[in-house]
């Protein structure tokens, strides 16, 4: 007979696979966000700059907005060339300058929604693919025909969040006015980072 050893550590590590690949398997909850309200995130500190923006009363709603013109919002904005910042930049400061990142490009959507009287618009900080290593920031747009992925960074139209799939815009925070949330299974996200390489998701975009 020939018996073959197990070692104790090849059976945890099976199990922390079998793990990761279980958290995996749930992003695709993501295309339709499910969100809990939280009192703080960490990225407020970083973010005082433009919360006067995020928290501006709503003007009255524009019955002309359509996602035509929000795309021709992104258009203009996608046109802008990157560049990184540190600051969060004002949607001037957007606008006026020579080029912008994601953080500014999204605030800049967010206040030509937000200063229509759109609603359900969140700003959404999270990572563009499950495997980057850096956070991204987009939009995430509710209506009566569903839920809308805004990424003036990367893309000049809206899409689907359904079209996402299971491993891209997952969010991890995000803002709407003076409330702000946690995404409802972004512990499961960081849990399958570290067990698939040890990526950590940084505090600052």
């Amino acid at each position: 007979m020939v018996t073959i050893s197990i070692r104790p550590y090849s059976l945890r590590r099976v199990a922390l696979v079998g793990f990761a690949l279980f958290c995996l398997s749930c992003l695709s909850a993501f295309a339709q966000s499910a969100y809990i309200t939280v009192n703080s995130t960490p990225y407020d500190r970083q973010m005082t700059r433009i919360r006067p923006i995020l928290s501006s009363a709503s003007a009255r709603k524009d019955e002309s907005i359509s996602i035509s013109l929000v795309n021709h919002w992104i258009g203009n904005l996608r046109a802008i060339p990157y560049g990184f910042s540190m600051e969060w930049k004002t949607p001037e400061e957007v606008q006026l300058g020579a080029y912008a990142d994601c953080k500014g490009k999204a605030v800049a959507l967010y206040n030509a929604m937000h200063s229509r009287g759109v609603e359900n618009v969140r700003l959404v900080i999270g990572k563009r693919m499950w495997t980057s290593r850096k956070t991204h920031a987009w939009l995430e747009w509710t209506t009566a025909g569903g839920t809308y992925i805004l990424d003036p960074t990367i893309n000049w139209s809206a899409f689907r969040a359904e079209r996402a799939g299971r491993s891209s815009y997952i969010p991890l925070y995000a803002y709407a006015g003076t409330r702000k949330y946690r995404a409802a299974t972004s512990t499961g996200l960081l849990t399958s980072n570290r067990l698939l390489g040890g990526q950590h998701v940084a505090s600052r975009l």
